[in-house]
């Protein structure tokens, strides 16, 4: 579990640091973290439905091994909702 919460420490501290360079894989492990499954999947694209009213979704997209910024800031936006509701 340790190892877990280390790893998602690192890829956050990343983020936060430099969203024009995070690995797609580490985006897709926190989402995964924070929202759960996708609820659907592309060959490109990850849909997660956020757990608040009005349907809201984040979507990432892999671009050759790398996730875009725009998008690392969106999720990085919905984590902090997230937590701010817990």
């Amino acid at each position: 579990m340790c190892d877990v919460t280390d790893k998602l420490a690192k890829i956050l501290a990343e983020m936060r640091r430099n969203p024009n360079n995070v690995r797609f894989a580490d985006l897709l492990f926190a989402c995964r973290h924070f929202f759960g499954e996708p609820r659907s999947q592309g060959t490109t694209h990850y849909v997660f439905k956020m757990p608040w009213p009005g349907d809201p979704r984040v979507n990432i997209q892999d671009k050759g091994g790398k996730a875009k910024p725009y998008q690392v800031k969106q999720v990085l936006t919905a984590i902090k909702k997230l937590e701010e509701r817990s």
